[in-house]
């Protein structure tokens, strides 16, 4: 019975009645969609009307439309801070801008990268160290502590790995808020996706230049088994990420919820 094409296609349709009630629908997914990038654009205007370089982005279920009733999905937001800028090559070094470049070698696990200094004033490596936020490595490398996004632990804030959990008020969802630096340069050494024949054909071509050119982010924190726990910071494609699951049509969606 339970291998019958009827009775899993009746289950199919029941199932994806009950999704469609509980708010796995085209018109409450597009809704949230449409809620959360008018507050991404609200928080960055209210950012930059006071003078922080700093960019939001909501990502994660709430902003992507597949959450449901009764799950209790906490928000998901990346502060960017683009006082901070990581390059990956000396072509991409500007003056008077507080450069980072990545650092990936075998002292790194793969996913993530050193954050070496450079000088400001031209492109040359920095030899001096600025602050306690920096250290000096075995071989003379200024490289910055993941420890320097940590912030003051306050009564409601808790530290989930690069996260800051802040418990919501009565009524309202919890917030994981990650602070960020970004990096404009195409990755190198991550593949978005896989090269194989037929692979994501389901992408649009648009969205396949779109994710493999925007911004990806560093955030503070490193892998488990990382040598240098202090010093490693982890890649993250959350930009790409997010325009793959909008690219989701609602039947795709539903198998994914």
């Amino acid at each position: 019975m339970f291998q019958s094409p009827e009775y899993c296609k009746i289950l199919s349709l029941k199932l994806s009645e009950v999704l469609e009630d509980v708010g796995v629908n085209e018109e409450m997914v597009m809704k949230r969609r449409r809620i959360f990038m008018l507050r991404e654009s609200f928080r960055t205007i209210s950012c930059r009307s006071t003078g922080e370089n700093k960019t939001d982005y909501y990502l994660g279920s709430q902003s992507e439309g597949t959450t449901t009733i009764g799950l209790d999905s906490d928000i998901d937001m990346v502060m960017v801070d683009y006082d901070y800028n990581v390059i990956q090559d000396w072509a991409e070094w500007k003056h008077n801008k507080t450069k980072l470049i990545m650092i990936q070698d075998g002292n790194v696990t793969p996913g993530y990268c050193f954050l070496q200094r450079l000088r400001s004033d031209e492109p040359l490596f920095e030899t001096n160290i600025p602050d306690e936020n920096y250290i000096r490595d075995s071989i003379g490398r200024i490289l910055l502590r993941n420890t320097l996004v940590t912030p003051l632990i306050e009564e409601n804030v808790e530290r989930h790995g690069p996260s800051n959990a802040f418990s919501g008020d009565y009524g309202y969802s919890d917030n994981d808020i990650v602070i960020a630096f970004p990096c404009d340069s195409k990755l190198q050494s991550v593949s978005l996706f896989p090269e194989r024949p037929g692979v994501m054909r389901w992408l649009s071509s648009e969205c396949v230049r779109y994710a493999a050119s925007c911004v990806c982010f560093v955030v503070g924190t490193s892998s488990k088994i990382a040598t240098y726990p202090e010093l490693e910071w982890r890649i993250s494609t959350s930009l790409p990420q997010r325009c793959l699951m909008f690219n989701l049509n609602i039947t795709q969606l539903k198998c994914y919820v």
